[in-house]
């Protein structure tokens, strides 16, 4: 009966103090990027021909052509705007009839000036008339040169303000306007717009053939190879705990091994976020840089998921207690010592802690037996022992 009712010790899981290496981290996800994209843009506005590049080629920059584009085509005209055209038209058809009447006045006093001029020089010749006639004869000639010249060059200019008030009379229905664009369009398909940069096309924006106007995205080209980063969200009282230099551990981004990377950039400002539960959070962003080379992170391309590991402090010679096995005692922390095969309670110093193991700065020596996941009935000085796994 004694043996029968005997109080027993209580199964408990037990782990030892130990010294080892610590890190505390802030976990996060993050999306890949390129630093510095370029967007191509359409130089001016035009008719964009059917892009051919997908994303992923590779392009040289300023020789491979990524995109065509053709003047663009002339728009159709309202009534009002036809009946001043073909008014244009009319006034500058008038006004060439005109030139042409200054030509035919301009060579008739030409002719009459030579004459005149021919005559003079006969007359000086014997001596019937002074040299002062016979140079202001000359005279007249050459001003009725000039103003010979003076009619053709007007002739060319009313004509070339008819072709002008013509142009504007065509219209994107004219039937004879195909077969000029045609005719206007010979073996050269069109404008060439080459790659910025060398690179790898990330994202074609516009891709069927389109009317643009200028400076419209076209796509977007940047170098992954040489010029990928990270960006993650983090919650700012995270953000406030990152420095610039940190080290950063890249995992679970589908290759076989972690990468490596350092803080670069923490922005300055923190923005409102929904997560998904719908929990209103703080976020800033934070870029990343790696720092090993590329090869290791060969398929890692622009806008892929990965997750990050910010670590903001680390120590190679630290005395480490499982997380789990600390308490609040008051204000203190405290764990459950097995010391004999029985529980003492013992208050310990806690410095870092990473929800794995805690940093002990005093109470516990490497070694020291402490209770894990202690339960609210046991006591100091009760009897424990190892619980063991079948």
């Amino acid at each position: 009966m004694a043996a029968a009712f005997w109080p027993r010790p209580v199964l408990v899981d037990m782990d030892e103090v130990r010294r080892g290496a610590m890190r505390v981290t802030i976990d996060e996800e993050g999306r890949t990027q390129v630093h510095e994209p370029y967007v191509v843009s359409s130089p001016v506005a035009g008719e964009l021909q059917r892009v051919t590049v997908q994303p992923g080629d590779t392009v040289v920059g300023n020789e491979t052509v990524v995109a065509r584009m053709h003047p663009i085509n002339p728009s159709a005209l309202d009534l009002r705007t036809r009946e001043q055209a073909q008014a244009a038209v009319t006034a500058a058809e008038a006004a060439v009839q005109v030139a042409h009447a200054d030509l035919n006045a301009a060579m008739a006093n030409l002719e009459f000036a030579d004459s005149e001029l021919e005559r003079m020089r006969r007359l000086v010749e014997r001596q019937i008339t002074s040299k002062v006639a016979l140079e202001r004869a000359e005279q007249e000639s050459r001003v009725a040169h000039a103003a010979v010249t003076t009619a053709r060059a007007a002739i060319a200019m009313r004509v070339a303000e008819l072709n002008s008030a013509s142009a504007q009379m065509i219209s994107f229905d004219d039937k004879g306007l195909a077969k000029a664009l045609e005719e206007d369009r010979p073996s050269e398909p069109g404008i060439p717009i080459l790659a910025p940069i060398d690179g790898t096309i990330l994202k074609v924006i516009r891709k069927s053939e389109t009317t643009l106007p200028a400076g419209e995205a076209l796509l977007e080209i940047g170098d992954v190879e040489r010029d990928l980063e990270i960006e993650a969200e983090l919650l700012s009282s995270d953000a406030v705990q990152v420095r610039i230099g940190d080290p950063v551990i890249v995992t679970n981004w589908g290759g076989p091994e972690d990468l490596e990377g350092r803080i670069t950039r923490i922005d300055p400002y923190g923005y409102t976020k929904y997560s998904a539960l719908g929990v209103e959070e703080q976020r800033v962003r934070v870029t990343i840089r790696f720092t090993g080379g590329s090869a290791a992170r060969a398929g890692l391309g622009h806008g892929y998921r990965v997750e990050v590991r910010i670590v903001v402090w680390q120590s190679e010679d630290a005395v480490l207690v499982p997380s789990s096995a600390l308490f609040r005692d008051r204000e203190d922390w405290a764990v459950f010592r097995a010391e004999d095969g029985v529980a003492r309670l013992q208050q310990v110093r806690i410095g870092h802690d990473n929800g794995i193991v805690a940093e002990v700065l005093d109470g516990l020596s490497p070694g020291h037996l402490v209770v894990l996941f202690p339960s609210a009935s046991l006591i100091d000085g009760q009897r424990v022992a190892q619980r063991q796994i079948e």
